[in-house]
């Protein structure tokens, strides 16, 4: 893949240098996003015009327009955007960090892990939006922590790091799987429909949620954004040129899984987002390294409109988000193997 030349940019005193592909990619996926975004909030069994979701944005405007606009679908709306964002950094990350395009957190296992403590939290307390997200979080953070540590020599080297991952994930599946055949008809159907991935019913409380933990941990990620373009060319070269690589993989490691954590605990298990956003971002931007900022927003209008079609396909019947993300990433993973053979890279 060529990399696109750089170009420095003088705004008063502070020099930036930037990618004009990269930044075009990411200013048309911010306008896409944008634009999902007021679709989501016009279509439903009660359309509302354009002139009209902006009048109820402000609080103007008929009653019952600023009720499903500011109350039911704004919220789920923005939920699927920052979730879908959060998914996507957090699968370049562990892409940048495996070196390997496979290496996303459905595949390695940290999805896995916060479903596992998420269900374990459902059966044992009785659910709840915090003690479910706290479970999820501790359940991705822990798998995390316990596949870095079976995976680290040296360094992290991106097969084991799946390999191991997809070992642990396995064994968490089962795990939970057993959790949920001995659990109470009416714990186990709960545990179920959250493991399907859904947006239904999302509030201001799950934006707030995934909002503050995105704010925290968003910024933290992108600091270490060029260290891990410098680790992709290997760590000997990294640590050649200063860059700390051990403090940094368990570093991103664990922000990473604490963002996917986040992410899953309001929306459930969302497979494939975070493997095929940060792949076509890459395309796109024909970077030749890793991009947080193109994946986030690749992640989110990946999932937005992914929701878009859950809510329509089948309406009135609302689809769970998980259903399409999971038919759509299917197809992906597929594609992506094929020319990962084709490159002779598999």
């Amino acid at each position: 893949m060529t990399a696109t030349p750089l170009r420095s940019v003088r705004l008063g005193s502070v020099a930036l240098r930037l990618r004009p592909r990269v930044l075009a990619v990411c200013l048309a996926l911010a306008a896409l996003v944008a634009a999902v975004l007021a679709v989501s909030l016009m279509v439903g069994d009660y359309p509302i015009a354009l002139p009209d979701v902006v009048a109820a944005l402000s609080g103007r405007g008929e009653r019952l327009d600023v009720f499903f606009v500011r109350e039911v679908r704004l919220p789920r709306a923005l939920t699927a955007t920052l979730v879908g964002a959060a998914l996507g950094m957090a699968g370049a990350v562990f892409q940048s960090l495996s070196r390997n395009p496979l290496g996303s957190p459905d595949i390695i296992g940290f999805t896995a892990g916060a479903s596992t403590g998420a269900v374990l939290t459902i059966l044992v307390l009785g659910g709840g939006m915090l003690p479910t997200a706290l479970g999820a979080m501790l359940g991705g953070v822990g798998t995390a922590v316990l596949v870095y540590l079976l995976a680290v020599r040296r360094g992290v080297q991106g097969y084991r790091l799946v390999l191991v991952g997809i070992g642990v994930s396995a064994m968490l599946s089962s795990v939970t799987h057993y959790l949920i055949t001995r659990a109470e008809l009416t714990d186990a159907l709960t545990a179920q429909v959250w493991m399907v991935g859904t947006l239904n019913s999302r509030e201001w409380s799950h934006v707030a949620a995934v909002g503050v933990g995105s704010a925290v941990l968003v910024p933290f990620l992108l600091r270490l954004g060029a260290r891990l373009r410098l680790m992709e060319m290997g760590d000997d070269i990294a640590r050649a040129l200063g860059v700390p690589t051990q403090r940094t993989q368990s570093s991103a490691l664990v922000a990473a899984s604490a963002l996917t954590g986040i992410a899953i605990a309001v929306s459930g298990p969302i497979a494939f987002v975070a493997l095929a956003a940060p792949q076509l971002a890459r395309r796109l931007t024909r970077a030749d390294g890793t991009t947080l900022v193109a994946s986030a927003l690749m992640g989110a209008a990946l999932l937005l409109c992914s929701d878009l079609v859950a809510l329509r396909l089948l309406a009135p019947v609302q689809l769970p988000v998980g259903v399409v993300t999971t038919v759509v990433g299917g197809t992906y993973l597929v594609w992506l193997l094929y020319s990962e053979w084709r490159g002779g890279r598999a």
